[in-house]
């Protein structure tokens, strides 16, 4: 199973965390992996290149962590939040066509 989970602060996403294998194939060929780790990948990489201050992130295999970094002004929170609630909006919909392989957990604080 696939662990998805999106922490929020208020209204804004502030991280999110992927982790485990879907065991659907072998590693390498799992689409149901393969699916997730792109949209998680696609959000890490566009907050690297849209925002003035870097994310933190942690990646290794089955992993995939991110937290936006403290300071960021308002328009980089902006384009954070667009670029986060796109990917919950996909990892959403993956998770409503793939339950037995995906987990979503919000967590609002």
């Amino acid at each position: 199973m696939i662990e998805v989970k999106i922490n929020y602060q208020g209204n804004d996403i502030i991280s999110f965390q992927v982790k485990g294998h879907a065991g659907f194939a072998p590693a390498g060929q799992d689409i149901y992996c393969a699916g997730v780790s792109a949209v998680a990948q696609t959000a890490l990489l566009g907050l690297s290149i849209n925002l003035s201050i870097q994310p933190e992130y942690q990646v290794e295999e089955g992993w995939l962590q991110c937290r936006l970094p403290e300071g960021l002004d308002q328009e980089d929170m902006e384009k954070a939040q667009i670029i986060l609630s796109t990917m919950e909006a996909g990892m959403l919909a993956m998770q409503e066509a793939y339950c037995n392989f995906i987990k979503l957990e919000v967590r609002r604080s």
